[in-house]
């Protein structure tokens, strides 16, 4: 079975537990956990921690899951008419279409709930788990992505700077990419200068992450995205290629991304190891000009 596999098993195995009070709640969060997607978050925490040489364990997986589960929360509500109003999300209906917005609500509600308790049962160390809990929280709410989604909104129809819109992704979609490489660190039991190393590498991973998806929604087809293309100009938000243009929108994702490969080749003197699968990573991230 292959890391994602494990992930998914991990998150089923929460959800097909005996006690379940609602079944049709429990198939509108299945089916956006199942709607596909590349679990490229919960892969990033896997690979960073074989990178740092532990052998995964189900506390690994749990946590990789828990990380997920959020991520497909937002994904529900952003797809909600009051937010992006959007009928597709990873080649198929959004959550709301397939069930109702009533339904999505609370599936939503319940993703961003239960991975709390996921880590809490997880086979880890109870200092481990507290941070992690700790750390995920601060990553997903009020001073983490749900705060830029708020900034994100109320960016609509308006001009802001490239410095408000750079505040704007750090929380909206930084926070969370950026949480798998601090909790890597807090698995592998890493320095405080490793670990914050390998925040600063999140961090800069995120921003290349939401340069990279701003470049695909105005270069690239309902195929290849697996939901509406040009979405963000439909909704008049602005993006870097709104803002600053492809070709410069390109020169600040390979910034980004060499900036990153700075960090890690620090990371890889002071651990002594390569990082192989993180260097392929920031390889993928990249695109063709």
């Amino acid at each position: 079975m292959n890391k994602k596999q494990c992930v998914d098993e991990a998150i089923h195995a929460y959800y097909c537990q005996s006690g379940a009070v609602s079944e049709r709640l429990i198939e509108a969060i299945l089916y956006s956990v199942d709607a596909g997607g590349k679990r490229f978050r919960p892969l990033i925490l896997l690979d960073l921690l074989e990178d740092l040489g532990i052998k995964l364990d189900s506390g690994h997986y749990d946590v990789a899951a828990a990380l997920e589960m959020i991520h497909t929360a937002s994904l529900i509500h952003d797809d909600l008419p009051a937010m992006d109003n959007d009928d597709y999300r990873r080649g198929r209906l959004t959550n709301h279409k397939q069930f109702d917005e009533a339904t999505a609500i609370l599936a939503g509600d319940s993703l961003f709930l239960d991975p709390f308790g996921l880590i809490s049962g997880a086979n880890l160390a109870d200092r481990v788990k507290v941070n992690l809990i700790q750390s995920l929280s601060q990553a997903s709410g009020s001073f983490g992505m749900v705060a830029g989604q708020m900034l994100d909104m109320a960016a609509e129809h308006s001009h802001p700077s490239i410095e408000e819109l750079a505040t704007i992704h750090r929380h909206k979609t930084g926070c969370l990419l950026a949480y798998p490489f601090f909790a890597a660190g807090i698995l592998a039991d890493v320095s405080q200068k490793e670990l914050v190393l390998l925040k600063q590498i999140g961090e800069l991973v995120g921003l290349s992450f939401q340069v990279r998806d701003d470049i695909l929604d105005v270069t690239a087809d309902f195929a290849t995205l697996g939901k509406t293309p040009n979405k963000d100009i439909v909704a008049q938000k602005v993006t870097y290629p709104s803002l600053l243009g492809l070709d410069n929108s390109h020169h600040i994702l390979e910034d980004t991304l060499n900036r990153a490969f700075a960090l890690v080749e620090e990371l890889e003197v002071r651990q002594s190891r390569k990082f192989i699968k993180l260097r392929a990573l920031l390889e993928r991230l990249r695109l063709d000009d």
